[in-house]
């Protein structure tokens, strides 16, 4: 096999055009054998198997710097720099990642996560060489679906600037994770589609053609100077307008000629757009079919394209997704936002129901957050479906648009909490944190399916700021007979005992659950509560608890700082000093990938794992106790003598 001779960065320049028709066919092959069998990004990667090759042919890696926008297309980029032997634990706990990191390899320049920061932050390398007067390329490579993001074009504006070469690759495979939308989707198709440039270039490429002899070597030169035409033919041309010289559109399955476009674009002494047409999903038939449903997978048949996951129970996704479309139904005032995520949020059944309602703004959380800020200023009840971890995009949005205004806003938070193998940069463990922080937003979790639809209904009649944060995967189903009508504020006690409370919010009411069950095993007293309502948390159940148990244990799946558990123990430790709070949360620290189950358990967050630290509590205690004991009965012998 060809991709047997890849073992770094420089293999792949020894290769023949023959070898190297083969490598992109192994790649796709070897890609599709992996993630079938662990799970990863797919269509992405096999859309830039080429020009990932012609990256490593024209450039020198690691001199050269490559930033990978968002990074889940990086699979190629990881194998032809010497890393395809960790393949069979990728995304695995401890394994590799499934994005640019740079503690990985000297190879990867920048580690990405999030849309539309690549030419950002390839530009700030730039700039750092020419400081330091290094002597390298550095390429930006992002998508068309990144480039709605109004990051990129804040970047594209400073590069226009740049007076030494800083390469920009434009992968335009018309996607994002869903269908592109929008003006900048729109100008690049006419590009993609200009019937007077391509008709143009087709006759009198096949008229030269025909010359003996010199033919092909005139075509060669005038596909190299090409851009006065293009200037005539092509409208708009706003990329040469803001002064970043564009060289395209490249078919971005021809390695050769992509290698040959990007060598030209290094003779230029500014910035230049290498526009790049790719196909998602690239050499698997169902993944081309349907690059959405394959932009993500678990593990799958090759043969079918079917998941090999049996789900038993609907996700907290369907189940909002069923929610406001019927509360949508009932009241046409509901409007949906999303930014660039119709299927991942459970919006695209909405958007068929209601397409007038429906808003996908592409890649831009901040003017997802404004624009919904402003339809609800305008009278209507926008909910915008996010991730957790996107949200934190359009943080400022929620703070100076939504809350200052105090308008009625719901933010439906999706992935909330550990989310698995997409790692630190997906983790959505800061939304406790960062929401409570701000004035008039307030913040529910819900702790099963049944309370996911309460909590949806009560937040589209609340009349102001709220987000209602659940999380990734199947919808707990336990604790249906506790249904008590969600009150603003209010959290819910489900078993009142005594000694032990259990204070949980959103997913660990679960865990909770599973913990009172074990200790109750052991013959331990422990009350469970079911907190809700993040901020404001319920004072009155507070202080109920206080008043009957030692030790008060707060759970969530959260960082501590900033948290439910902190605001809950500053309380308890200004009206109740005498008992004890232990807080049930996540370390100040960022969380790499792996499985859910292993990451809970790792940090300590599992059942096993509260049951251990209770009984450390305790056994702390009664040392304390019989510490205390023995200093006041020596006290007491002092005092006699």
């Amino acid at each position: 096999m060809i991709l047997d001779m890849i073992n770094g960065p420089e293999d792949i320049k020894k290769l023949d055009k023959q070898q190297l028709d083969v490598l992109s066919q192994e790649i796709r092959d070897f890609l599709l054998e992996k993630i079938s069998t662990i799970g990863g990004h797919l269509a992405s990667n096999l859309g830039v198997v080429e020009l990932t090759m012609a990256i490593y042919l024209a450039f020198d890696l690691p001199k050269d710097k490559v930033v990978w926008d968002v990074g889940h297309q990086s699979y190629t980029h990881k194998i032809l720099s010497g890393r395809k032997a960790a393949f069979d634990e990728l995304r695995q706990f401890g394994g590799m990642s499934g994005f640019p990191k740079r503690k990985e390899s000297p190879c990867d320049a920048f580690d990405t996560g999030h849309s539309s920061t690549s030419i950002s932050a390839g530009l700030g390398l730039a700039q750092a060489r020419d400081v330091l007067g290094e002597d390298h390329y550095v390429v930006s490579v992002i998508g068309d679906g990144a480039l709605t993001g109004g990051m990129a074009y804040e970047a594209l504006n400073n590069a226009a600037r740049m007076e030494k070469n800083f390469i920009i690759i434009l992968n335009d495979n018309n996607m994002s994770i869903s269908e592109n939308v929008g003006g900048m989707s729109s100008y690049l198709s006419s590009i993609r589609t200009g019937e007077g440039y391509l008709d143009l270039k087709k006759h009198v490429t096949n008229l030269l053609s025909r010359v003996p002899v010199v033919g092909d070597s005139i075509i060669e030169k005038i596909s190299r100077t090409k851009n006065g035409i293009k200037q005539l033919l092509i409208p708009g041309m706003l990329f040469e307008n803001m002064g970043i010289t564009y060289l395209g559109p490249v078919d971005g399955h021809d390695t050769k000629a992509l290698a040959r476009a990007l060598r030209e674009a290094k003779k230029l002494k500014h910035a230049v757009l290498v526009h790049v047409i790719t196909q998602k999903g690239k050499g698997y038939p169902h993944a081309e079919m349907n690059p959405s449903r394959y932009h993500a997978v678990e593990p799958f048949d090759i043969l079918t394209g079917e998941s090999n996951r049996v789900k038993k129970n609907p996700g907290y996704t369907d189940v909002f997704s069923k929610t406001i479309c019927r509360l949508a139904e009932a009241d046409e005032k509901i409007v949906a936002v999303t930014a660039a995520m119709p299927d991942g949020t459970g919006l695209k059944r909405f958007a068929k129901q209601y397409p007038n309602r429906f808003f996908d703004v592409g890649i831009a959380e901040e003017h997802a957050v404004t624009s919904a800020a402003g339809m609800a200023a305008g009278g209507l009840k926008p909910v915008v479906a996010v991730y957790s971890s996107f949200l934190q995009r359009g943080f400022d949005q929620v703070l100076h648009d939504v809350c200052i205004q105090n308008l009625p806003v719901v933010f439906a938070v999706d992935r909330a909490g550990l989310v698995g193998s997409d790692g630190e940069t997906h983790q959505g463990i800061f939304d406790y944190s960062f929401l409570s922080a701000i004035p008039n937003m307030s913040v529910f979790a819900p702790k099963n399916l049944w309370e996911l639809m309460d909590g949806m209904e009560f937040a589209l009649s609340y009349g102001g700021p709220i987000a209602v944060r659940y999380p990734r995967g199947e919808a707990y189903q336990g604790l249906k007979e506790f249904r008590a009508p969600i009150e603003f504020g209010k959290g819910e006690m489900l078993y009142e005992e005594q000694d032990i409370a259990l204070l949980a919010v959103g997913s660990m009411v679960s865990t909770g659950e599973h913990v009172r069950q074990k200790l109750k095993a052991e013959g331990w007293n422990c009350t469970l509560a079911n907190g809700r309502f993040i901020k404001p948390f319920d004072k009155e159940l507070v202080d109920s608890l206080a008043k009957n148990h030692w030790l008060i244990v707060t759970m969530e799946e959260n960082v501590l700082q900033g948290g439910y558990g902190l605001n809950i123990t500053h309380y308890i430790h200004e009206h109740y000093p005498h008992v004890k709070v232990v807080n049930i949360a996540l370390p100040d620290s960022y969380v790499e990938h792996g499985n859910v189950s292993l990451l809970r358990k790792g940090l300590g967050i599992d059942s096993d794992s509260v049951i251990w630290r209770l009984k450390k509590e305790y056994l702390d205690m009664e040392r304390q106790n019989a510490e205390w004991k023995n200093y006041k009965d020596k006290t007491r012998e002092e005092i006699k003598e």
